[in-house]
């Protein structure tokens, strides 16, 4: 395993930034996720640190080694793509040596290290069959054993599990960070799926236009965003827009005026409140309860417009009395409430509504 430095990374292509000024620390044995919206340069960073690409200025390193001008093959790296990349008329097994063979092992060890990697994929047993006989997760298993085989320090996946069924990527993500960990592998994934990478981060960084906006624990991302994209990006919220009216009684905490009334939350991030700043209030759908909230004046009044039950939990899709929309989840709901003439109120907890930039 190796730890990935990247020092004030640039990448210009013609007259579009594809990175700016992009610094990142990753730890040994790390699996690290990129995450961002389309064209957010998260796939441009990662083909960076595989070395397909050179950057316009800065430094990309292995440990203490310079590795931005190494080219791709000689930096001790894998990468497994989007589309398995696998060759149809050769076997699971052959598709499996390939980097083996080209780094001219002798045949008896490529032997032994394709059948560990079969092993470790759960596809032992499979080695002599063809690409075409092998369903989609089976040939997901094989790209990722081609790209352990080789054994790297840094293991690097793009997007490897939007070509596969829900039920499949669901497996997959617990099989990939079990083979990351087991291995001791330092990992650099990159997706747009929030849960991916929720469900399976070390740690995440999440890119907006060529930038690096906000690094943390998964946890820590989802529950301290440090601005609206953040929050926005990484899973649903509800936003109220207000203005700061005072400090609360309660250390850390502001209260915000709003259309909806007085609401009280804690500041995100580095945000300082100020007396009259413009602010933005997010509210997860998850966080807030039909039920009485201790020591909380955050209460929300109104109708029922849409009522959507998923198994686990009900949506409700609500209009407050200002008119504002807001989105409600309920676990594991006893009952079900339908759209109706009848004002509801719903509540959330002081440490649930975040304060954000505006």
């Amino acid at each position: 395993m190796a730890s990935i430095s990247i020092r004030h990374v640039t990448k210009k292509f013609g007259s579009t930034l594809g990175l700016i000024d992009v610094s990142l620390e990753i730890q040994a044995g790390e699996l690290f996720f990129l995450l961002g919206p389309s064209g957010c340069g998260k796939t441009t960073l990662l083909r960076h640190v595989a070395g397909f690409y050179t950057p316009d200025k800065g430094q990309i390193l292995f440990d203490d080694e310079d590795v931005t001008h190494l080219p791709s093959h000689k930096r001790g790296a894998a990468m497994m793509f989007q589309s398995y990349a696998l060759w149809p008329h050769m076997t699971v097994a052959e598709n499996v040596a390939f980097g083996l063979e080209q780094r001219k092992r002798p045949n008896r060890e490529i032997d032994d290290r394709v059948a560990e990697a079969l092993r470790l994929v759960k596809m032992d047993g499979l080695g002599l069959r063809r690409i075409p006989q092998l369903s989609g997760g089976q040939q997901q298993r094989v790209a990722l054993a081609r790209a352990l085989v080789v054994r790297p320090s840094v293991f690097m996946l793009d997007e490897p599990l939007s070509n596969l069924d829900a039920r499949l990527r669901i497996e997959m993500r617990s099989e990939i960070r079990r083979i990351c960990k087991e291995f001791g592998l330092t990992g650099i994934y990159v997706t747009h799926d929030q849960k991916e990478a929720l469900s399976m981060a070390d740690r995440m960084a999440i890119m907006d236009t060529g930038k690096i906006v906000q690094v943390g624990a998964p946890m820590h991302v989802y529950r301290h965003p440090a601005s609206r994209m953040v929050a926005e990006f990484i899973g649903e919220t509800n936003f109220i827009d207000g203005a700061i009216k005072q400090a609360s009684y309660r250390d850390g905490l502001w209260d915000v005026e709003t259309s909806c009334g007085m609401l009280r939350g804690r500041p995100s991030g580095d945000l300082i409140p100020v007396v009259g700043q413009p602010v933005t209030l997010s509210i997860r759908p998850e966080s807030l309860a039909l039920c009485e909230v201790p020591d909380s004046p955050n209460r929300f009044f109104g109708n029922i417009i849409e009522t959507t039950y998923l198994g686990e939990m009900v949506q409700y899709e609500l209009a407050l009395r200002d008119g504002t929309p807001m989105r409600v989840s309920e676990m594991n709901p006893l009952e079900i409430l339908q759209p109706g003439a009848d004002e509801i109120r719903v509540m959330a907890a002081t440490e649930d509504v975040v304060i954000l930039r505006r």
